[in-house]
């Protein structure tokens, strides 16, 4: 009886697990294939709908950090439930109308995501420790998967009953998350996000190679972003239905799990990890150039830009991983990568759209945002070197 109990026990878990992944990218991103109808409806430069896609980048630079200690507080359970609460007041407040109800909604779902893309890496490693690759496997499929599926589906909503009530729509998916959460709450477990005694050994803003792994996960980061906000504008401006930019755009999303499928064990045992992230990062740069001179293949570019994106951001997490030698010096070296790579992240689609409404068409951004993955490869060649952080001399 009680290994029944035990196995529905963990199979609620799981489900509670999955519908939360679910809203971690979806409310996100389901919003770039509306944003042509968005900037028209409310007359919008392009570089204050490009916010649209940094407002919640910038949440998750802000809140990231503060997402333990909050869960400390309150519980994992109860902080992952609140976290859907706010994604589910966002998208509402994010399609009642007005300007600035639309910022404030990105605001808060970019504070949901944040809490729960922190979190949800714990509560995997505390409560189901002995399939913790598997687990992490499939929550981020079922990321991809869902932004994939929101962007697909948001044009012929769109076309049904308008932007507003598409973007609506997405709280189903928050709210059935809540409800499939709920019988976690009644758990009261001590909560063990990291040993708060653990300190660095290293001075991560004094260490080259930290800023080399930093840029090398910002130079990355800038280049996904920007597809995920400007991607399907981009396409409609190249003659592209807009529901075949928003199946595109789901394949970008869907291609980023890919990498976690048939890289993750082998990364490891690499003597180093130098080719990895230059070519990964030269596929990306590939792929912005694709867009420019041959448009009509934007599904091979997207799978090709997803696939290179997922795969950057996998190694950019290895390399915190790889490049430290103690539990401290990997927070410390993690929080400043996020920090830092999640700021650039959020200049990305400013600063893209910014060069769009200067040039009045894509391939001046375009170029540059290859031109950036570039340069992220020339950091992934300092990064992907097989050495570790120096403790500082006052810390030895």
């Amino acid at each position: 009886m009680l290994d029944t109990k035990n196995k529905w026990n963990t199979i609620a878990l799981v489900a509670g697990i999955l519908f939360i992944a679910v809203n971690l990218r979806l409310p996100f991103t389901s919003i770039a294939p509306v944003l042509p109808l968005i900037q028209s409806d409310f007359g919008l430069s392009s570089s204050a709908v490009g916010l649209l896609t940094s407002l919640p980048l910038l949440a998750f630079a802000a809140f990231s950090p503060l997402s333990a200690p909050v869960a400390r507080k309150f519980g994992l359970e109860r902080t992952l439930f609140a976290a859907m609460t706010i994604i589910s007041l966002g998208i509402l407040l994010r399609s009642t109308g007005s300007v600035w109800a639309l910022y404030l909604g990105t605001i808060l779902i970019g504070t949901g995501i944040a809490l729960g893309n922190v979190l949800l890496p714990g509560l995997v490693k505390r409560d189901l420790s002995a399939n913790v690759a598997s687990m992490t496997g499939a929550y981020s499929i079922t990321m991809g998967a869902a932004g994939a599926i929101g962007s697909a589906i948001m044009i012929p909503l769109t076309q049904v009953w308008g932007w507003n009530i598409a973007l609506t729509l997405l709280i189903a998916a928050p709210l059935f998350a809540l409800i499939v959460w709920l019988p976690q709450l009644k758990k009261h477990e001590p909560v063990s996000l990291s040993n708060p005694k653990k300190s660095a050994t290293v001075a991560v803003w004094k260490s080259p190679l930290a800023w080399q792994v930093t840029l090398f996960m910002g130079l990355n980061a800038m280049p996904f972003y920007v597809a995920v906000g400007w991607l399907p504008t981009i396409l409609m401006d190249n003659g592209i239905s807009a529901t075949e930019a928003g199946s595109v755009h789901g394949t970008l999303q869907l291609a980023t799990a890919i990498p976690g499928l048939i890289l993750a064990a082998t990364l490891r045992r690499l003597k180093d990890q130098k080719l990895a992230a230059v070519t990964t990062s030269l596929l990306v740069a590939l792929s912005f150039i694709g867009l420019i001179y041959a448009p009509e293949f934007a599904i091979l570019w997207a799978a090709l830009l997803g696939f290179g994106s997922g795969a950057c951001m996998m190694l950019g997490l290895t390399f915190v991983v790889l490049r430290t030698q103690n539990a401290g010096d990997a927070a410390a070296l993690s929080g400043m990568a996020q920090c830092v790579g999640y700021l650039m992240a959020a200049a990305g689609p400013l600063l893209l759209g910014q060069v769009h409404d200067w040039t009045g068409g894509w391939t001046a951004p375009l170029l540059i945002t290859a031109a950036i993955a570039v340069a992220g490869a020339c950091t992934g060649m300092m990064a992907g070197r097989n050495v570790h952080l120096e403790p500082a001399p006052s810390m030895r």
